[in-house]
């Protein structure tokens, strides 16, 4: 099973209400999920991580907020509240370097999970050097979940490697086996492997190289390879569960998708989509990502995923099913 890292510390003013003194290494209630709250990521922050985390405080009574940023963002936060309801919010006040900040409370057990709309890069180089990686993953996997006419397909990478290598992508491809299997309980999930046609010899270098590897690659959780898929296998959902390309590709496409499953509506049979946010997976700790152009909704979407991904263990499941027992720091 993984665990936290004690990291470096960034320079913050702590406040509590509360919630645990400064320093303090804690373990929240059974049932309670601790998230740290990055409120000068995205766009159009502080409002509207001040609007997620105000939905999000209010939907769910077992939540507990760490908010990293400016002061105002966070007394604006406690000033919406019900004064009851301010016992769950820790304040660390920080003006600069806010998704550090947050990864820091995670790596130091102050937080179970954490949520940025901020910098991609800064976030993903952030959660590696002070959570660690795991043991043979060089570059962690940014996963995401899109509505599909069959129901759900994992999508990775999308926007962590741009640039991957043919190994990069064959541990992406156990690890988003691994996910369909903890976290969506897919029996013997189907990896595909994204590119512009299924004939054999489609594709630039990397997708003509992949597929004589991702062949014998042994996958976790009963998976196998399906083979090769394209862009509108994707939305049918019908060819796999899990499809593997690079974060450049895999980013442009699930921005893509988003915006017109916005301006139409998403293909899934399922009532609720799935949030806005993508998974960071590699890392010895929860850390979820949110657009840059994300919305009050989104930011409450993607701290509900936290909970409910630390409350189900499922990183350290994905993990253990991995066969990780340690984490690395180089």
């Amino acid at each position: 099973m993984t665990r936290p890292i004690i990291g470096r510390v960034v320079p913050e003013r702590w406040r509590t209400t509360g919630a645990t003194a400064p320093g303090q290494r804690t373990v929240g209630e059974p049932g309670t999920a601790r998230i740290a709250v990055d409120l000068l990521g995205g766009d159009q922050a502080p409002a509207v991580v001040v609007d997620g985390a105000l939905r999000a405080c209010r939907a769910d009574p077992s939540l507990h907020l760490t908010l990293v940023g400016p002061a105002d963002a966070a007394d604006a936060v406690l000033a919406a509240l019900k004064p009851g309801d301010r016992r769950r919010i820790t304040t660390a006040i920080t003006p600069t370097d806010t998704v550090s900040g947050a990864v820091a409370a995670v790596a130091q057990g102050r937080a179970d999970a954490l949520v940025s709309a901020g910098d991609t890069r800064a976030t993903v180089l952030a959660a590696a050097r002070e959570l660690g990686r795991w043991p043979g993953i060089r570059r962690p996997a940014l996963t995401a979940v899109l509505p599909t006419v069959a129901g759900r397909v994992v999508l990775l990478d999308v926007g962590s490697s741009v640039d991957p290598d043919e190994e990069t992508l064959a541990w992406h491809a156990r690890i988003g086996a691994a996910y369909a299997a903890v976290v969506h309980q897919v029996p013997a999930p189907r990896v595909g492997l994204l590119t512009i046609g299924t004939e054999p010899g489609k594709g630039d270098r990397l997708r003509r190289a992949l597929p004589n590897l991702l062949v014998d690659l042994p996958l976790p959780g009963g998976a196998r390879y399906a083979g090769l898929v394209e862009g509108g296998d994707i939305v049918l959902g019908r060819a796999a569960d899990v499809v593997v390309t690079d974060g450049f590709t895999g980013n442009v496409l699930l921005k893509g998708l988003e915006t017109a499953y916005a301006l139409t509506r998403p293909p899934s049979p399922d009532k609720t989509p799935p949030p806005r946010a993508a998974l960071l997976l590699g890392v010895s700790g929860t850390v979820v990502v949110c657009h840059g152009a994300a919305a009050g909704p989104d930011l409450a979407a993607g701290i509900a995923l936290a909970a409910d991904l630390h409350r189900r263990a499922s990183v350290a499941a994905i993990a253990d099913l991995l066969r990780y027992s340690e984490v690395s720091h180089d």
